[in-house]
């Protein structure tokens, strides 16, 4: 986990608008690291996570298939 988030190209969910808990990524990242930063979207100067993107593009295809439920 990282607190250094302000170089990092960010995008935002495109549920974030409806006020639920959301996260926004940084997908260029992996381009050059290899791994994707993700962040509270409400919490722009908090911590990241970062994930291999492997393991987030694993996490994102379950999310499509519904692996994982609903709200």
């Amino acid at each position: 986990m990282t607190t250094q988030s302000t170089t990092h190209q960010w995008v935002k969910s495109s549920y974030s608008d409806n006020g639920g808990s959301c996260v926004e990524w940084a997908p260029r990242t992996a381009s050059t690291t290899g791994m994707v930063p993700v962040r509270d979207s409400k919490d722009a100067s908090g911590p990241t996570l970062e994930v291999s993107a492997g393991v987030f593009s694993s996490f994102v295809a379950g999310v499509k298939a519904g692996d994982f439920g609903t709200v």
